[in-house]
């Protein structure tokens, strides 16, 4: 999925996607390179092995090139520690939540591209992040998730 233009993501968020795309271009992408030459040179290339398997490594490397440079040219990194209203929830905030059985939880709001939910990190566009957004501590929030509607509290707001 290409984001929208603008999307936010963080300043880390934008340094392992191209940390991604380095590794691909100067690592990965001529290993293959040398390995589809090699195996070129040693003759029918419609039985090779290392050739075929070589190329379609190759194209799968260039799409993903590709993909990497049209989302890095769409997204908009914003740095949560310039944010100056820290009383309420923009993106970056990392936010302590409550449900109703009191069951704590602290997630941050990232861009969808570096979301990952085991680690705590909330897609920007994910209806958790949707609905904390401009929260203040005390503010009650309902989430509708898949099993239905869930009500959380706002405890904390911080910015790293």
């Amino acid at each position: 999925m290409t984001p929208k233009p603008g999307a936010p993501i963080t300043p880390a968020g934008m340094a392992a996607l191209k940390a991604r795309y380095d590794l691909l271009l100067g690592t990965e992408r001529p290993a293959i390179v040398e390995i589809v030459s090699w195996a070129a040179g040693n003759g029918d290339r419609s039985e090779n092995g290392d050739y075929l398997y070589g190329r379609k490594k190759m194209r799968e490397i260039d799409r993903e090139l590709t993909h990497l440079i049209k989302r890095m040219k769409a997204l908009r990194v914003v740095d949560p520690a310039a944010q100056v209203d820290r009383s309420r929830v923009f993106f970056g905030a990392r936010v302590t939540i409550a449900d109703e059985d009191d069951n704590h939880q602290t997630v941050q709001l990232v861009g969808d591209d570096e979301q990952d939910a085991g680690a705590g990190r909330i897609g920007w566009n994910s209806p958790m992040a949707r609905a904390l957004r401009g929260a203040m501590i005390g503010d009650l929030r309902v989430v509708t998730l898949p099993s239905g509607a869930k009500e959380w509290e706002v405890l904390g707001i911080d910015y790293d």
